[in-house]
């Protein structure tokens, strides 16, 4: 999981001190609808699922062996009350995940992996190692060193973790944190670092933080340039404004859901570089891998050799992991986190024991070999097939139809597409090695949607004969190509309310039939959007504070450049200067042939402006947390030079809404 934010709020700020001186005919009614307005599964639905049981080997119930094996205690009333009175995580909300079979509306599959991540709890994994499961997406690993526990990745939001802290003190010995291990650079596994802390008796004054090269910069700068992209698209993924329910949101493939509270990092004090390291680490021996560039940019694994246990981070989860997530993000390294795997076994073949920062453990030395070999061997054969059938000429999307497991990897729950699936990571391999184009022609300068619509529509008969033959796929159940159909009418005619109507059914109806959870909430929240308007919660960028202080200035500047509206910019010289006045440190900004540029270094006397800002105050208006009149009475921003080519500078800053439409124009 990812937090993104963006400079949305600063040129604006900064502006505003400176100007302070169809048919309407619904062709989907039903009485059997929610109170979200989702209707149930259709017969072809409820059949394709249906067929899923037969096709998977159901009766293996080892998984839920493992997840509820060294259970200590459970929260059955677990929720996370912020500051303001607003739930930060309700595992409550999820209790309609119980061991009954799955409804219509659910893909068994997937309804598994919800009951198993639905186990929650404080686990004992062996002796002096512990784990805390459901009180986040991510989990914390507890480590009893000899004066102290070390901590594994403190989850994504201090409210959550200072909760699960606590309630393991609760029948752990109350001894302070000694180390804290943060295994890679999503914020699922730092973010809570600071509400780990609060919750434990206490702090060693000798802490320790261990993290893989790489850390700081890639968790606070990944997503920095893109973030407001993605911050949106991460509503669809994780279905935000889904009910959690049987029609909606019932689990990531994860876990259960991220959770979005106030933010943190900590700078190690102890850097991983190379596969090998070892630490000695509150008395205990810790040999580490670096997987950096499998799941994350930067991650490590380690190994207890005194436990016989190993820590495989994110290289390895219970399912299929995203080799490209549906956030956006760049694609991962299939090979090389094949081969991060296939290294991690050799080094580690002694282990006894196996845990992640997501679900449960694996214990018994085969059975993890057999582990490790399957997600290794699954991932290498997505990344090979799909250069075969590439090689071959087949384009991403007919690879995507065509690439199948072998059996031997297909039936192991292990690697099923409950986060990743086969289809969008084979895609993910193709744009790696060649990027967006397949080679043919008519892809290579189409018509945008609206256009390519309208013209579709007319040449179908318009938008009423569309609505008909859509109907007619749609109570065949043919519910890809009724939805291709009318996404060309929804983009030609947005106000058609009959075609959003039915287009929603379709995405329900493809959301039921899903095994991933990611694709579930995608097609739900779509379909929740076309009924209901964008009405997704916004993400509160200034809990992020704590980490984005440690962002390098130039991610800002970046981002800046990329907001600049070129065409508007087109003809217009000018520099302006940056002075943080608290960290003596200066930003040289030059716009010329509409591009800005910036960096570091002395002001420049005859710049049009130079704003002189406290780096704090840069930060709280960034974040959103600083009102004009707040900055106007802190006397830590002044102005000097032209204050007409200021405003006329960040009048060029382009203006974004908060959310942005998806499944319409």
């Amino acid at each position: 999981m990812k937090f993104h934010f963006s400079l949305r709020y600063f040129p604006h700020f900064i502006m505003s001190l400176l100007l302070a001186g169809c048919s309407d005919v619904d062709l989907t009614a039903n009485s059997d609808v929610d109170s979200s307005g989702a209707f149930p599964a259709t017969e072809f639905t409820e059949r394709k699922n249906e067929e899923i049981l037969t096709s998977l080997p159901f009766s293996d119930n080892q998984d839920f062996i493992d997840a509820r094996r060294g259970l200590i205690a459970k929260d059955n009333d677990l929720r996370v009350i912020g500051p303001d009175g607003k739930v930060m995580w309700d595992r409550t909300a999820y209790d309609f995940i119980d061991e009954k079979s799955a409804p219509g509306s659910v893909n068994p599959s997937l309804w598994r992996q919800a009951q198993l991540n639905n186990i929650h709890g404080l686990f004992e994994v062996t002796s002096d190692i512990y784990q805390l499961r459901g009180f986040d997406l991510a989990n914390i690993t507890l480590i009893k060193g000899d004066s102290g526990w070390i901590l594994v990745d403190p989850l994504s939001s201090a409210e959550n973790a200072e909760y699960a802290i606590k309630f393991a003190r609760q029948h752990l010995s109350d001894l302070t944190i000694s180390a804290i291990i943060f295994t890679h650079s999503h914020i699922d596994h730092f973010g809570g670092v600071f509400g780990a802390m609060a919750g434990a008796k206490g702090v060693s004054d000798t802490l320790r933080v261990i993290a893989p090269e790489g850390f700081v910069e890639e968790s606070v700068s990944e997503n920095v340039l893109a973030g407001q992209t993605m911050k949106r698209r991460a509503e669809y993924m994780y279905g935000m404004p889904l009910p959690r329910s049987e029609r909606g949101h019932v689990d990531s493939g994860l876990g259960k859901e991220p959770s979005f509270g106030t933010l943190g990092i900590l700078k190690p004090t102890d850097t991983v570089r190379k596969s090998g390291q070892t630490l000695i680490v509150d008395g205990l021996e810790f040999v580490f891998q670096i997987v950096s560039g499998s799941e994350a940019a930067s991650e490590l694994t380690f190994y207890i050799p005194d436990k016989k246990a190993f820590c495989g981070a994110e290289l390895l989860s219970r399912n299929m992991h995203n080799l490209y997530t549906l956030r956006g993000a760049k694609v991962r390294d299939a090979l090389a986190w094949s081969g991060f795997i296939d290294e991690a076994a050799d080094m580690f073949s002694e282990a006894e024991i196996y845990f992640g920062s997501h679900h449960w453990p694996v214990w018994g030395s085969s059975r993890i070999a057999t582990f490790l070999e399957t997600q290794s061997d699954t991932y290498k054969y997505i990344h090979d097939q799909t250069l075969r059938l590439a090689y071959k000429g087949y384009t991403p999307v007919e690879i995507a139809e065509e690439l199948k497991l072998p059996e031997s990897l297909q039936k192991d729950f292990s690697n099923r597409g409950y986060y990743g699936t086969l289809v969008h990571n084979s895609r993910a391999v193709y744009q790696r090695y060649f990027g967006w184009y397949d080679g043919n022609p008519a892809n290579l300068n189409p018509l945008p949607p609206v256009e390519e619509g309208r013209r579709y529509i007319a040449l179908m008969g318009g938008p009423e004969k569309v609505i008909e033959h859509a109907k007619k796929y749609f109570d065949a159940g043919e519910y890809r190509w009724a939805a291709t159909l009318l996404n060309h009418l929804v983009f030609a005619e947005p106000n058609f309310k009959a075609a959003k109507n039915l287009l929603a059914r379709n995405y329900e109806q493809l959301g039921y039939q899903a095994e991933s959870g990611p694709w579930r909430d995608v097609y739900l929240t779509a379909a929740y959007e076309l009924r209901s308007g964008i009405t997704s919660p916004s993400l509160d960028l200034g809990l992020a504070k704590d980490m984005v202080v440690h962002s390098p200035r130039e991610n800002f500047f970046d981002v800046m450049a990329a907001q600049l509206n070129g065409p508007e910019a087109e003809g217009i010289e000018m520099t302006i200067n940056f002075v943080f006045t608290d960290i003596n440190e200066t930003h040289l900004l030059t716009l010329k042939n509409s591009v800005l540029h910036h960096r570091q270094g002395a002001a420049d006397p005859s710049a049009n402006a130079t704003v002189n800002i406290t780096h704090d105050l840069f930060l709280d208006v960034v974040l959103g947390k600083a009102s004009i009149k707040e900055i106007l009475l802190s006397g830590n921003l002044t102005i000097d030079g032209s204050k007409l080519d200021l405003l006329k500078f960040f009048s060029l800053q382009d203006t974004f809404k908060e959310v942005f439409p998806i499944v319409t124009p």
